[in-house]
């Protein structure tokens, strides 16, 4: 089976991703997030489908912003966006602070081949505190922003202990020489496999550890039915080993940063 481009768009806009900590403002036009202060974004849309003229209800959604006195609102243009979204926020100050892709796979006859690691790699489910505090450890390292608290790393581990075994998905983690070398997630919804967080440490990036990571998380997806595998991932970075891993490129989702003070 191929992956047709209508069930790739449909499945990348049922993803909304949301931290169960997160502050949810939700209207009947837009969802905006308010992060947890240790991640290195605090204001995200995460939904936006408005009924009305375009440039007004960007409007609407940045006047809201604007409540939580916050410099700077982070705004993902979606495949399935209105056509002239991208054109709005730029010409209220966006600018593309992330080039995001969605890129997908076919699981319906298993999980592709990949090449094995250069290095010696261990892999374990982030689902007691120690390896999901690794697995945090490594994030940062990749992403930004710094640890959560000891009780959020807590509540991770128990909910993944859970759901790893209930087939949902989970994280897992890399180590090479004992010491945590990547990390990424998976989640497992209505057959697709939702791919998330893959980052390698900057000390072991080109030795294979991206691709043990992932090879983990599409073989425990396959083995919980899904047949489909997405993931909106770095242009850049993760995006040429996803291709090179069979995965196909569906479009951009770029994140523009918009301005909220200074006469926007």
């Amino acid at each position: 089976m191929s992956l047709s481009a209508s069930a790739v768009a449909a499945a990348s806009a049922a993803w909304v991703w949301a931290p169960d900590n997160a502050e949810v403002v939700e209207d009947d036009e837009y969802t905006i997030l308010r992060l947890p202060d240790y991640y290195d974004f605090d204001l995200s849309v995460v939904s936006f489908t408005p009924a009305g003229a375009l440039g007004t209800a960007v409007d609407a959604v940045l006047e809201r912003a604007r409540t939580f006195g916050l410099p700077t609102l982070d705004w993902q243009v979606l495949l399935g966006s209105p056509a002239g979204l991208a054109a709005e926020l730029a010409a209220r100050g966006g600018r593309v602070k992330l080039d995001l892709e969605v890129l997908a796979a076919d699981l319906s006859r298993g999980a592709p081949p990949l090449r094995p690691p250069t290095v010696d790699v261990s892999l374990r489910w982030a689902t007691d505190f120690a390896t999901a505090r690794d697995r945090a450890t490594v994030e940062v390292t990749g992403f930004g922003g710094r640890l959560p608290p000891d009780e959020r790393i807590e509540i991770a581990a128990a909910r993944d202990a859970k759901a790893v075994l209930a087939g949902g998905g989970g994280t897992v983690v890399a180590y090479v020489d004992g010491e945590p070398a990547g990390t990424g997630g998976v989640a497992i919804v209505d057959g697709v496999a939702r791919l998330t967080g893959g980052v390698v440490a900057p000390s072991r990036q080109g030795q294979g550890v991206y691709r043990a990571v992932l090879d983990a998380r599409l073989s425990y997806a396959v083995t919980h039915g899904a047949t489909m595998a997405l993931v909106k991932g770095n242009a850049a970075t993760s995006g040429p080993i996803l291709r090179k891993a069979g995965f196909t490129t569906f479009g951009p989702e770029p994140v523009y940063a918009l301005p909220l003070r200074g006469g926007c």
